[in-house]
Parts: C-alpha cells; sequence; structure tokens
C-alpha cells in the first residue's frame, strides 16, 4: 500500500479514536481492527492483523509511560503477570489450530453481559482504591491474572484490556484509574509478544503502521489526559461503554457464526 492514499487517510483518525479509547479502559482495536479489514481488504489477514498491532503498541506504550508518571504502578506484581502473560499468550496462539473457538464466544458473551451489568449496578465500584491483597498474596493474584489474561488474549483477544481493568478493580480492590494503568502495562507486553511473530514473519504495512501508530499515540496522550483530569467516575462510564459495544459485536459474531 503506498503511502498517503485516500486508504490510509481513513484509517489514520480510527487509529487517532482508537489510541483514545483504548487508554481510557481498553477495545481500541474494537474500532481500528475492523476499519484495517474494511478500509484495505485486499490483503492477508495476518497482515492486517500485524500491522493492528503495530499502530496498537505505540498508542499502549505512550499510554503506559503517561501513566507510569502519575500512577504507582506496582511492579513486583506486574513483573511476574507480564512474564505470565507472555507465556499463556504464547501457549494460547500455539493451540488455535487444535481448540474450537466456536465455545469460547458465548462464553465470553455471557461473562461480559454479567460484567456490563455488575458495573452498572455497582455505582461505587472501582472508585476507592483499597488493595486486598498483601504483597506476597497479589504477587500469587498478579500471577494467575496475568496467566489467564495471556492465554485468552493469545488464543482470541478481543476485550482483553477491559477484562483486565475489571480484574483489578473486582479482584484486586484498585480503582479504575490505578487499574486502567496496570492494565496498559500487561497489554503493552502482550501486544509485543504478537509482534514478535508478525515482524519476522513479514506480516506487516509499515508505512501505514507507522502512520497509524503516529495518529495512535496523539490518542493515548488525549486519553491519558482525560482520564487522569476526570479520574475513576468517568473510566466507570468508559468501561460499560466499551463492554456494551464488545457485547454488541459478539453477539452479532456469535449469531452470524450459527447461521
Amino acid at each position: 500500500m503506498d503511502f498517503l492514499t485516500p486508504e490510509l487517510l481513513l484509517l489514520l483518525p480510527l487509529a487517532f479514536l482508537a489510541g483514545l479509547i483504548d487508554s481510557a479502559v481498553g477495545g481500541g482495536g474494537l474500532i481500528q481492527l475492523p476499519g484495517i479489514f474494511n478500509i484495505i481488504p485486499n490483503h492477508e489477514p495476518p497482515v492486517l492483523h500485524g500491522t493492528n498491532k503495530l499502530s496498537s503498541i505505540c498508542g499502549t506504550g505512550m499510554a503506559t509511560v503517561q501513566y507510569a508518571r502519575r500512577v504507582p504502578l506496582r511492579w513486583r506484581m506486574l513483573f511476574g503477570a507480564v512474564a505470565m502473560a507472555l507465556l499463556f499468550a504464547y501457549i494460547g496462539a500455539r493451540l488455535i489450530p487444535y481448540l474450537p473457538k466456536e465455545y469460547l464466544r458465548p462464553i465470553m458473551l455471557v461473562l461480559m453481559i454479567a460484567m456490563v451489568i455488575y458495573t452498572f449496578m455497582k455505582k461505587d465500584m472501582g472508585q476507592s482504591h483499597e488493595p486486598r491483597f498483601a504483597s506476597r498474596g497479589e504477587m500469587l493474584a498478579g500471577l494467575g491474572l496475568g496467566a489467564a489474561i495471556g492465554f485468552y488474549d493469545g488464543f482470541f483477544g478481543p476485550g482483553t484490556g477491559s477484562l483486565l481493568a475489571f480484574a483489578f478493580v473486582k479482584w484486586f480492590g484498585f480503582d479504575f484509574l490505578t487499574a486502567t494503568a496496570h492494565s496498559k502495562v500487561i497489554n503493552l507486553a502482550t501486544n509485543f509478544a504478537a509482534l514478535s511473530f508478525f515482524i519476522p514473519h513479514g506480516y506487516i504495512l509499515w508505512g501505514a503502521g507507522l502512520a497509524m501508530g503516529v495518529c495512535n499515540i496523539g490518542g493515548a496522550l488525549c486519553g491519558t489526559h482525560v482520564v487522569t483530569k476526570y479520574g475513576a467516575p468517568f473510566i466507570r462510564k468508559i468501561l460499560i461503554l466499551v463492554l456494551s459495544a464488545t457485547i454488541v459485536k459478539f453477539g452479532y459474531d456469535t449469531l452470524i457464526s450459527l447461521m
């Protein structure tokens, strides 16, 4: 794909919007990946996925840096969670040919419906920061979360950022701002793991991916600024919105797969 084509000019604002939403609570892929598939459909799916990951890691990296400057991160827990996420993302990716995905989609649909209902009903959820684990317990919980989310991201993927944020709030007792900051670090690691596969195999449109990455960074800068300014109540609303959009997409994909 040549640089500055009409197709790329359509993808750039999508990348900005995806970076903005993803930096707030995850879910930017719901916008960016379908846009890539619809606007430049003549490339092989691995190339489109690789280009999406290249753009996404730019915004996720910027969001991670911004959050690390403004939010205290629990690095001891995160190192273990990241290591397990990388390992199990690889395992999940390797199991794709052997395990049927059609069973996972309806399970995730029910889970996300339960998540959005719970978040909507619990008005005070994620408004205060009250960690539930002592240091050792938090590290063990981080290992479990990293393994679970890494396997899901490697095997399936959609909604990973939102699932991470919800898990940090619900089970770790973090407020939404702290949860989002920690989820970005793990997201960055899983994106890097994906690129370690796509790059050696040549599955990337470098011009388009880097141009979109710049816009993704711009969106991430705007998103982190807004989120850190307005805090947990704002993130809660965005989480409900993103989860609802994910439910609609999952529901549509599930219906299509059954027809």
